[in-house]
């Protein structure tokens, strides 16, 4: 006969549900070790029956030391999952095994993980991607929701002044980093939607002045979709590239990490 107690411990040493714990327990024939293993089992169905199940909520965590930086997204379907304490402590559990035992080995250990989070939770839960950054100064930032996440790599410079960007970076959502990302195809784009707007606005305006009305929106659409030419929201007079370059930095990259809505 399987005892209150019994069933305790499994949900102590668990987490799960008390109904899941006695029929394991029952399954077990009240070995609490073979007991484990079932629901771990179980854990796994699960994960695999729900598995075609939208997963486009979740969090972003990260660790940095200032040089290198591990940013992992973790989804589920509901935000309400999202905020649950064992989620994020799992994701957060999941960059420190990236961060200590290297990624692909955080991969191979988090399915075990997962399987017995989705057992607990009841949603599709799944590792969204992990990605391993290394420069001469390098920091993040995540929002304090965990819906978005940013890293910037910068050349000199100091892990305040890259976070700073870092911040920036989340808040503004640039798409470039400079004018040299900029491809052909993505003016060609802009210019059949700017010309539009400048044929709309241009009546009786001769060719040239037309020409250099398309120019100059096209330019101004870019510049406040690259990073570099962004004011910077901390100080607005300066530009991002002026704000690095007067704290001895350049920066090299940037990357922006978002989930959810």
């Amino acid at each position: 006969m399987i005892t209150t107690e019994q069933v305790k411990e499994l949900r102590d040493k668990t987490g799960i549900s008390v109904m899941q714990c006695r029929k394991a327990l029952e399954e077990a024939n009240g070995d609490m070790e073979k007991a484990i293993v079932i629901l771990q089992k179980k854990g796994g169905e699960a994960a695999q029956k729900k598995s075609d199940r939208s997963a486009a909520d979740g969090v972003v965590v990260m660790r940095t030391d200032g040089k290198r930086v591990i940013t992992l997204v973790l989804n589920c379907e509901t935000d309400f999952v999202a905020r649950n304490e064992d989620f994020v402590e799992l994701a957060n559990k999941l960059v420190d095994m990236a961060w200590d035992t290297g990624v692909e080995k955080m991969q191979e250990d988090s399915v075990t993980l997962i399987s017995d989070l989705v057992l607990k939770i009841g949603e599709n839960i799944h590792l969204g991607g992990v990605e391993e950054l290394s420069g001469d100064v390098v920091s993040g930032y995540t929002h304090f929701d965990k819906k978005s996440a940013a890293v910037t790599i910068l050349q000199g410079g100091t892990p305040e002044v890259a976070k700073d960007i870092a911040m920036h970076v989340a808040a503004m959502k640039p798409a470039f980093l400079s004018k040299d990302e900029v491809s052909a195809e993505n003016i060609a784009t802009v210019k059949s939607v700017m010309e539009a707007e400048v044929a709309s606005q241009s009546e009786g305006k001769s060719q040239e002045i037309k020409d250099k009305m398309l120019e100059g929106k096209i330019n101004g659409f870019f510049a406040e979709q690259t990073l570099l030419n962004q004011s910077f929201f901390k100080a607005p007079e300066k530009t991002i590239e002026q704000y690095a370059k007067d704290n001895g930095a350049t920066v090299q990259k940037f990357v922006l990490y978002t989930v959810g809505a």
